[in-house]
């Protein structure tokens, strides 16, 4: 049976994504608590973190107040998509320095 923490966390993140067929959450309980591990596609990621990481910041805070009515440690991970973290783009215009251009 599923804890409601882990109800509500599917709840939120599928009505968040592009994608809700695709969220899978794995739980996993030892010593440490309950870690709940999220999987979603990988163009919901962006959709899912938020920008500068609020959204998923409040997902943790509700996830852990949820957690701690039913008594439990519950932390949340998201897993990085495969090839994720790419390098940023530079904006248009932008120019980046090199040490050359450097002036001492």
């Amino acid at each position: 049976m599923a804890d409601a923490y882990q109800d509500l966390l599917e709840y939120i993140v599928k009505g968040i994504v592009d994608h809700p067929e695709e969220v899978k959450i794995d739980r996993k309980v030892d010593e440490m608590g309950v870690l709940l591990t999220l999987n979603v596609n990988p163009e919901d990621m962006g959709l899912l973190i938020g920008r500068e990481g609020s959204t998923a910041r409040s997902i943790r805070t509700l996830i852990r107040i949820a957690g701690l009515k039913a008594h439990a440690r519950v932390n949340l991970k998201i897993e990085e998509p495969e090839g994720g973290r790419a390098p940023r783009k530079e904006s248009i215009g932008e120019k980046k320095e090199s040490i050359d251009d450097l002036k001492i």
